[in-house]
């Protein structure tokens, strides 16, 4: 069998995972949270669904339902015919009525004191607030929201280094996470043509994490900082989570694509250091954890990391200097995973942990999660669009 034969073989497979893909959002997956997973009465969306697709928990956390903006909002871009408009704005309305503070920032709980405040529930409001933007003809009053927000967060939240504190007061250690989720929401609004004051910040969180948080050592992307941006002490500094180092690599590719940076090299290399030690042999599951050299320290595995490993495969496989042949069958194996992870008795709901024996946990799933498998599912229905 010849090369050419070979990557049309690929090509093929990508384009069925791109179908089942359409198939388990619009006949699945997206009305199943809409109808079981919204809360019709009081407002907003469940934390959770059981294995019967039924609601746990009442709405609380504020990161629900930004994730849940940005789920349909997507759903909508995708050309799903369903309650798209409806459902975004259902989240959305809860989001902004229920969760801003007397400071101008947005609390994690609904409910939630003066102390309930996280900097990665700030960036996925301004995310949120960016999806929504763009599907509901960029009315003026989300921009002005998002751009108060982010004001706010410079006065409130600026760190002398660089980026963000955690909270108010101080809550040590840093994370990169919260960051990531920041650079994320920032690019959003780029990309949508809105470069003040999004396009600034978002050079200087790149540049953060360009600076402190890739270890030069591995070139890959540290999770806890001290209060300097130094890599924390003991194990918590030399953690290195798999499936971040997908998602940062496809970050860097969306900022050099975005912002003009010059970041190809560090993404690569943060590729290279996740698909080289965070995937089990065994099991071909993208790792919970590793440490600073690469060994592992958490056989678990969870859905999102899949998630993220099959988004970077297919991004990075068209960044310049990649191996895309290898990226591509990456891809493949990564989708191959994930629908391990969403084959649930119930369509539309998914295994949220594998533990290290590769047996999943039968919990609920966690109504997060859908913003995870929206992602790589949009990259590959995008780049696979169905038959006329």
């Amino acid at each position: 069998m010849n090369s050419g034969t070979t990557a049309e073989q690929t090509q093929a497979r990508l384009r069925e995972a791109a179908d089942w893909s359409r198939w388990w959002l619009f006949d699945a997956a997206l009305p199943l949270w809409w109808e079981a997973g919204a809360d019709h009465a009081g407002g907003g969306f469940h934390e959770k669904l059981d294995l019967h697709g039924r609601p746990v928990g009442f709405p609380t956390r504020v990161r629900v339902q930004s994730r849940q903006v940005y789920a349909y909002a997507e759903a909508g871009r995708l050309g799903w015919q369903g309650p798209w408009r409806e459902a975004m704005q259902h989240a959305l309305s809860f989001m902004l009525r229920e969760y801003p503070r007397g400071d101008g920032l947005f609390r994690s709980n609904r409910g939630g004191g003066e102390a309930d405040l996280d900097l990665y529930d700030q960036a996925f409001v301004l995310f949120a607030l960016a999806h929504a933007y763009d599907m509901e003809g960029q009315p003026p009053e989300l921009l002005a929201t998002a751009r108060a927000l982010l004001a706010r967060m410079d006065s409130l939240l600026a760190h002398p280094l660089g980026g963000y504190e955690e909270a108010r007061p101080r809550r040590l250690p840093l994370r990169s996470n919260p960051h990531m989720h920041l650079l994320e929401a920032l690019l959003a609004w780029v990309e949508l043509g809105v470069d003040a004051p999004f396009r600034e910040r978002a050079a200087q969180v790149l540049e953060l994490c360009r600076r402190y948080m890739i270890d030069p050592a591995s070139g890959a992307v540290g999770e806890f900082f001290d209060g300097d941006w130094r890599f924390a002490a003991g194990a918590e500094g030399g953690l290195r989570e798999p499936g971040h180092q997908f998602e940062w690599a496809f970050l860097l590719d969306l900022s050099r694509r975005l912002l003009g940076a010059d970041c190809e090299e560090q993404g690569h290399a943060l590729m290279a250091f996740g698909l080289r030690h965070g995937i089990h042999a065994g099991r071909g599951v993208t790792l919970a954890g590793l440490d600073a050299a690469g060994t592992v320290t958490d056989g678990r595995a969870r859905l999102w990391a899949q998630t993220e490993r099959l988004r970077a495969s297919l991004v990075l496989a068209e960044a310049p200097g990649a191996d895309a042949p290898v990226l591509h069958q990456d891809a493949l194996a990564a989708f191959a995973t994930l629908q391990h992870f969403l084959a649930t008795p119930r369509r539309g709901l998914w295994w949220e942990w594998m533990d290290a024996q590769g047996e999943f946990i039968r919990d609920p799933s966690p109504a997060t999660s859908l913003y995870h498998v929206v992602t790589a599912m949009s990259e590959l229905c995008r780049r696979y669009p169905p038959y006329p």
